[in-house]
This record gives C-alpha cells, structure tokens and sequence, in this order.
C-alpha cells in the first residue's frame, strides 16, 4: 500500500515536471517571437539620395576617352532601374545640388522621404540641366536634416562624380553626424571615379571619412552597370556588413 502511494506520488511529481519544462520552453518561445517581432525588417528605414548634378555631371569623358552618353544621363538610367524595386519597401526623398542661381553652391531638397517615390524623385531627376560646383557637405547635412537624424534610423545614399568645391569638409560633418545622431548610415558612390573632376587623392580620403565614420560603403562606379549595382547595394538593401571597406577599394 505505501509503496503504491510512493509509485503514485512519483508519477505526480513527474507531470509536474513535465509541466514545468514545458511552460519554461513555450516562454522562452513567445520570448523569442516576440523580439523577433520587435526587430525592424531589412531595407526598411526612410532614405535620402543625394544627386550631383554639378557642371561637371554634363561630362562625357573618362581618362580622356570620350563617351557616348554624360554622366548624368547615366546616373538618370541607374537610378531609375534600381528606384521601382527600392521604392515598394521604404519611403525615399531626393536631395539635389548644383543647378541655380548666382553663388553656384545650390542645394535643393526636391522631395522628403515619401512612399512610392519612384515617379517624383525620376521627374525631378530628369528635369536637372546640369550647372555650378559641389556642395557635397551641404547636400549630405540637408539630407540627414530630412531624415530627422537626431530621432530615427536614416540611410543616405550620395551619388558624386567630384569633390567638395563649396569649402566645407565632408569628414567633419560626417563626424559631427555620427556624435549627434541615433543611427544614421551614410553611403558613398564615387561615379566616373577615373574623371578629370577629381582634383586629388585627399579628397577620395574625405569621401571614404564620410562612409567609415557613418557605418556606409564606398563604392566606385565606372560604368553605368557598376553604378546600379552600387545603388542597389545601399538604397535598395544595404549591404553594409556584406563586406569591410577596404574591399570597396578594391
């Protein structure tokens, strides 16, 4: 009789047990799903391009060798093969410099971050007549400003064929983002980079700042198919950790 007792007490103890395992595991599930939920999906926060449409985007040279398209109609053809499929998931806004009035230092934001943005970031683009130097430190700071930084993650994509021409230093700013902002990360395409608009070595130096400092890529982009595979590494789906720095030299 004690021993059935003691066989039934044990038996007892056992789905106790059992009970407990189980409710340990299923917590540590919803656990799981529940911060799995909390993680925001890839490819998703607002981005900003930032468009060089300087005078020297009018160009058609390389080393010299004349080509036949400008770059800009070419940054015009990769931008729109890489906006239809980037623009279904994350709201994109336009930052364009060059063209205007007087100081040749013109920044213009074309258009915040919106969803389905393909068409009005293309008409802006398509409407540039290009004109006036490099504003690239402002272009930069006028596109985080639009991203609301200091807030919320932001991505911004810069598309150049030249350096700052506008006296200010594109590394600084990038350091000063850096400090102040929540999480910005700022990519920089250098287009056309065997062109006469580079002037010197420092000033490659100052783009590659501005991505390292920002948790971006540098990525340099001789040909049109070059420029939208670089597009599409970082506005479409940023691929920061796909690979460090240096291999974007290469």
């Amino acid at each position: 009789m004690v021993s059935g007792r003691c066989g039934i007490a044990v038996a007892v103890c056992m789905v106790r047990l059992v009970a407990i395992v189980f409710a340990v595991l299923l917590a540590g599930t919803l656990s799981a799903s529940r911060s799995e939920e909390k993680k925001p999906a890839p490819c998703t926060e607002d981005a900003v391009v930032v468009f060089d449409a300087s005078g020297s985007m009018s160009g058609n040279q390389t080393l010299g060798i004349p080509n036949s398209r400008a770059r800009i109609d070419e940054a015009r053809s990769a931008l729109a093969q890489v906006l239809p499929n980037a623009t279904k998931f994350r709201k994109v806004g336009l930052v364009t410099y060059g063209p205007g009035p007087y100081n040749q230092c013109n920044v213009k934001l074309d258009l915040k971050p919106t969803a389905n943005a393909m068409f009005p970031i293309m008409s802006a683009v398509n409407s540039l007549v290009p004109a006036g130097r490099t504003p690239l430190t402002q272009g930069i700071e006028t596109a985080a400003e639009a991203l609301d930084f200091r807030a919320k993650p932001g991505v911004v994509v810069v598309l150049t064929d030249g350096e700052e021409t506008c006296g200010r230093s594109p590394c600084e700013l990038a350091k000063q983002l850096h400090a102040s902002g929540y999480k910005l990360t700022i990519h920089m395409i250098a287009f056309r980079y065997e062109s006469f608009s580079w002037t010197g070595s420092s000033n490659v130096l100052d783009l590659m700042c501005v991505a390292q400092e920002n948790g971006g890529l540098y990525i340099k982009a001789n040909d049109e198919d070059q420029l939208v595979e670089a597009l599409e590494k970082t506005l479409d789906c940023p691929m920061v950790s796909q690979a460090p720095l240096q291999q974007q030299l290469r």
